[in-house]
């Protein structure tokens, strides 16, 4: 991610009573040390895998086969590029190069980083047509792996680019990136954040996270 990223079943646990440590990495970081970030407490990552339909991250493959020796949770993401490629189309990129998911108790559904961007903030799209992309990008990910992505966005951004959507708090879990003591104003309609990227920096690579909920409650975003 790159700012200075259940749903019936996330809104089936209540907000925060624990917390579970994570982490997501893209190649940016370099070497990783997945050990050690599970011997302080981690236990869920999230991977960089694509960007629009044309960009593989080459370290995914090695920080994925990393996080699985390690014992995490894991997970893909892709970063959005509503500037090209429509959003069906990278939804299917995205699931063909490692953004997929199996119920195996361990891979967390594919994660949709949609933020600010390399061009401009929201794109040179509309609130309206931006929703239109995403809600393209949300449904095929769904029809290929039955899972509804995560949406991984910032208060700012969602508010600007969407017209603050509340399309899609009832399915696709929130990550939300806000870096500071506290998560702060929640957009879109989402009862709370499901992940919270409080930091931009983490001691054995990568952003911190936090996960809204106990151990117990990660598997089960994991198990579907």
């Amino acid at each position: 991610m790159r700012i200075p990223a259940l749903f019936t079943l996330s809104l089936s646990l209540s907000p925060a009573l624990a917390a579970v440590s994570g982490f997501d990495i893209s190649h940016y970081q370099g070497t990783v040390n997945f050990a050690g970030a599970y011997s302080s407490g981690a236990r869920f990552v999230i991977i960089k895998a694509t960007e629009g339909n044309t960009y593989k991250d080459p370290k995914f493959s090695d920080n994925y086969v990393g996080a699985t020796k390690a014992g995490f949770i894991r997970g893909a993401y892709h970063f959005a590029r509503p500037d090209g490629a429509s959003g069906s189309a990278q939804a299917q990129y995205f699931a063909a190069n490692g953004g997929g998911w199996s119920k195996d108790g361990i891979t967390l559904p594919g994660m949709l980083d949609i933020e600010y961007g390399p061009t401009s903030t929201c794109y040179g799209l509309s609130a309206t047509a931006m929703v239109n992309w995403i809600t393209d990008f949300v449904n095929e990910y769904h029809a290929i792996t039955t899972r509804y992505p995560l949406i991984y966005t910032t208060n700012d951004w969602w508010t600007t680019c969407t017209g603050n959507s509340k399309k899609f708090s009832s399915n696709s879990p929130l990550v939300l990136a806000r870096y500071g003591s506290s998560v702060g104003t929640i957009p879109g309609g989402w009862p709370y954040q499901t992940i919270w990227q409080f930091a931009d920096s983490y001691a054995y690579g990568g952003d911190s996270d936090t996960f809204n909920g106990d151990l117990a409650g990660l598997k089960k975003l994991a198990t579907g």
